[in-house]
């Protein structure tokens, strides 16, 4: 695993790089989600820039991070509208290449209460490759953090993360959506992200993952099954509760912390995970602890669901700031 960040401007922030897919998000607002085989009314829909990891990155962005994005997007209206929004964020958008595929789509549906569900077409982000990864080499040299997600294919993914690797960077790895990673890749893997739907099927069958008012003693015994995965520092989201820091790495007593949610009045939780990893790797790049890393991107996370859509929702760093200061 990488043992040093990249290097890291007159600030002291590095450059982060993001692997993988760009969505136009088609939104529809209702007040219930529907069942299976129901039809409900909706009252309101939206078409809106997203995809993980141009979220990831534009959240960075709008945070202050380097970040440039690799993906691809058709050359279509969405994919205009995309590039136009994640370059908006202030991010680099010049390894995001033009496909045949249209843009990859995201079918969601966000009840009264701000919960979502999401169907995703792959469209342009199929067709990420190895090969892109290889053309970003000079970006990926110089990047303190690489972050990924499994929007597009795992061949695609181990590429990126094994530059990542190859580079002294950071190796972020989101777990979704779902699906099982071979150990090579865990192994390239600094800090893993994962719900705790996620982190209990990576750990296998029979495993649980302790609820929010568990006890330090029980959360350690999933860290020490992380580790024995090969996993050394992992981030636990548990939604409304907050989050859980596992890090093997940490001096004792900080192997287990727990990040407190912050309350807000949430209108939509869509993308809430993705400006959680995106201010996660914008204070990974500036060479903040795990923990302080994770409590940062709670509030950013948090004060994203407090407006609707996505990117546009993302908030900037006085915004987490000013909010930090009030708690």
């Amino acid at each position: 695993m990488s043992t040093a960040a990249g290097p890291a401007d007159s600030t002291g922030t590095g450059r982060i790089v993001v692997v993988g897919s760009l969505n136009a998000d088609l939104t529809i607002y209702c007040e219930r989600l529907p069942q299976p085989g129901e039809t409900v009314h909706g009252n309101g829909f939206a078409v809106n820039p997203g995809g993980k990891s141009a979220n990831q990155a534009v959240a960075a962005g709008r945070l202050g991070g380097r970040v440039s994005l690799v993906g691809a997007v058709g050359d279509d209206p969405n994919g205009h509208m995309l590039l136009s929004s994640v370059a908006g964020a202030g991010v680099d958008v010049g390894l995001v290449r033009s496909s045949s595929e249209p843009t990859g789509v995201a079918v969601i549906s966000v009840d009264a209460a701000g919960e979502n569900n999401i169907i995703i077409s792959a469209g342009a982000n199929g067709t990420l490759s190895p090969a892109d990864v290889a053309g970003a080499a000079d970006v990926l040299d110089g990047a303190a953090v690489v972050s990924l997600c499994l929007e597009v294919a795992m061949p695609t993914v181990l590429a990126a993360a094994q530059a990542g690797h190859d580079a002294g960077a950071k190796v972020l790895l989101n777990l979704s959506p779902y699906a099982h990673i071979p150990r090579e890749l865990a192994g390239l893997v600094d800090v893993l992200l994962v719900n705790a739907h996620e982190a209990a099927l990576f750990l296998g069958p029979g495993a649980s993952v302790p609820g929010a008012d568990a006890h330090a003693a029980q959360w350690d015994a999933v860290r020490e099954r992380f580790a024995e995965r090969g996993i050394r520092q992992v981030l636990v989201t548990l939604g409304a509760h907050g989050s859980v820091v596992l890090d093997s790495d940490a001096p004792a007593g900080r192997a287990v912390v727990f990040v407190a949610p912050t309350k807000v009045d949430a209108v939509d939780t869509t993308g809430a995970g993705d400006a959680f990893t995106g201010a996660v790797a914008v204070r990974l790049a500036a060479g903040d602890a795990l923990a302080d890393a994770a409590a940062f991107a709670s509030v950013a996370a948090a004060l994203a669901t407090t407006r609707k859509g996505t990117q546009a929702a993302y908030p900037e760093t006085a915004d987490v700031e000013r909010r930090l200061r009030k708690s």
